[in-house]
């Protein structure tokens, strides 16, 4: 039993090595310098608290996002076409939700939309297709006002762009 034990505990150990390896001497090929060995263990330990961090593990499983209704959804799809380079976000597919509570002044919102891509060009003709091809995800911060629930556009940030086939 305890050689078992043993051997399950030398499998970690061993996993944790080989990707440790693999992290340094990945950074060591990408950047072309030396890994700062004490920063990339910092920063993996900081993600991996971040990641059991209990608030935000039971905000997650308790919490289902919100909807809610921005006042200006074209001015936040042409934020999000232009950060994310497609040809057009479709404002009436915008999703818009939030996990923060709504009562708050401040809140951080989460955008999904369908993107278009340029048209097909074959043997001369163009083709319009009306099938969106991506799907855009974005996350911003909200602020209410007079005209309600408005998202600062300079916050808006690309957190995904899915291809859809």
């Amino acid at each position: 039993m305890a050689s078992k034990i043993l051997r399950v505990i030398l499998i970690i150990v061993l996993f944790i090595v080989f990707f440790e390896l693999g992290l340094f001497s990945s950074y060591t090929i990408v950047t072309a310098e030396a890994p700062n060995f004490h920063g990339l263990v910092d920063m993996q330990i900081s993600k991996i608290q971040e990641f059991f961090n209990p608030q935000k593990v039971n905000d997650v499983l308790i919490k289902d996002p919100t909807p809610v209704n921005i006042s200006n959804k074209k001015d936040v799809a042409l934020k999000m076409e232009s950060l994310s380079q497609v040809d057009g976000v479709n404002v009436d597919s915008m999703n818009i939700t939030t996990f923060d509570d709504t009562d708050n002044k401040n809140i951080t919102i989460n955008v999904e939309a369908l993107g278009y891509a340029s048209p097909n060009q074959t043997s001369g003709q163009i083709i319009i297709s009306q099938d969106p091809s991506y799907k855009v995800m974005a996350t911003g911060k909200a602020t209410y006002g007079e005209n309600g629930l408005r998202v600062d556009e300079n916050t808006v940030a690309i957190t995904s762009i899915l291809k859809l086939y």
